[in-house]
């Protein structure tokens, strides 16, 4: 008899506000279960990269803060964690854009993500383990992150993050400016992250078909609200998510100005 994973990451109805003014999410509830990969859709603004903010506490740098409702991580409240003890804990965020620094070589920029460790042993291990998941980062591993390409950035991030030795990585916006090969391949080695050395992710994401291909369960955003959720598989054939985010309902692809002026039945925010 199969059993559910436990729930390693819990967001139970909270509130952000920047400034003191402004209400971006607006009660958002979420579960990931250990070992699976959840993705967060919706397009922009919908308060994706504000979510995985909240997770992991970086929303004071833009003067922002959760103001109501709790993150638990394994049944642990964190909301009031700095960012570095998140770390400890093994909650590590990839951001968006990839923010590798750009004067270090892309193995100094790995080392970066091992800065909370002690084991010399253990990180000279990671990194090969690293090196064995992305291996055109072995290849060039003595090259300037500023004269790399952007999937080899993205995977640099997503190397840095591993350094850590994380249990749960947030992984925000990956797809970004990425060429669809390029993206598939970042999302194949999360995939092979994820089942293999059994790392559970969270991703924001607006790539909608790419990401339900490869999560376990979606959640969909717009507003600052959850609007739908449900298995991957579920979401992919749901008549609404192919008519908005896939593109392909109502028997015919419509053109960008239909789809911007198109009025959403009304049970869709139901």
């Amino acid at each position: 008899m199969s059993t559910s994973p436990p729930i390693v990451l819990n967001v139970n109805g909270i509130e952000v506000i920047y400034n003191h003014v402004i209400l971006v999410l607006k009660g958002v509830s979420l579960n990931v279960p250990e070992g699976q990969i959840a993705a967060i859709l919706g397009g922009n603004g919908a308060g994706k990269t504000t979510t995985l903010r909240a997770i992991s506490n970086l929303l004071k740098g833009e003067r922002g803060e959760v103001t109501k409702g709790s993150i638990e991580l394994r049944g642990e409240r964190i909301e009031n964690l700095s960012p570095a003890d998140l770390v400890q804990r093994g909650v590590v965020q990839v951001m968006e854009g990839r923010h590798c620094f750009a004067h270090l070589t892309i193995e100094e920029n790995l080392m970066t993500g091992s800065y909370t460790r002690t084991d010399k042993a253990e990180v000279a291990r990671n990194l090969e383990k690293v090196y064995t998941y992305f291996p055109r980062l072995k290849t060039r591993r003595t090259s300037q992150a500023a004269y790399t390409s952007g999937g080899e950035q993205q995977m640099c991030a997503i190397g840095r993050a591993l350094m850590a030795n994380p249990s749960v990585v947030l992984l925000d916006e990956p797809s970004m400016g990425l060429a669809p090969q390029i993206v598939e391949e970042v999302f194949e080695i999360v995939k092979d992250l994820n089942t293999k050395e059994k790392v559970t992710f969270l991703i924001a994401e607006q790539n909608t078909n790419m990401a339900l291909r490869y999560a376990d369960y979606g959640y969909i955003m717009e507003s600052g609200r959850i609007v739908m959720d449900g298995a991957a598989d579920d979401l992919r054939n749901n008549e609404d998510v192919k008519e908005f985010y896939l593109g392909v309902g109502g028997g015919e692809r419509k053109s960008f100005k239909d789809v911007k002026s198109y009025k959403r039945r009304k049970r869709w925010l139901a």
